[in-house]
């Protein structure tokens, strides 16, 4: 297991971590799990061209707005990060073929920040097929 420590900069953004998350892989073929251990924070799959990631967060900022009379921001203001994760999911599985991630020309594995700037943690566990 492996603990990525990310720290963010903004209340809301994307950061690639699929440089971080190859590292973990210890093995020749198997599969990776890449896991966010905050409720307010989600992990994807998708390309990292910065005029999508900007795109991913202005929609869910359009489906889910801030200050929107959330029942949960009497508690601490952060009911839309918490129903932004909801939405896209805290964690990936990942094949491992060849002692690398079998992720797509353009994939990339991203880490989405919905109530930073804070210091967050990923998960990265590396589980190795059993050869018959």
């Amino acid at each position: 297991m492996k603990v990525i420590t990310i720290e963010t900069r903004s209340r809301e953004e994307v950061v690639d971590i699929t440089e971080e998350v190859k590292r973990a892989v210890t093995g020749k073929n198997g599969i990776l799990v890449v896991h966010s251990y905050h409720t307010t924070t989600g992990v994807v799959i998708n390309e990292a061209e910065a005029g999508l990631l900007r795109d991913i967060i202005d929609r869910l900022s359009d489906l889910v707005p801030r200050n929107a009379g959330y029942i949960h921001d009497r508690i601490d203001s952060n009911a839309d990060a918490h129903i932004k994760a909801s939405l896209v999911g805290n964690s990936v599985v990942i094949p491992v073929e060849n002692g690398k991630p079998a992720l797509g020309t353009w994939q990339r594995i991203l880490f989405l920040e919905f109530d930073g700037p804070r210091r967050r943690r990923v998960n990265v566990m590396f589980y190795e097929a059993q050869e018959s």
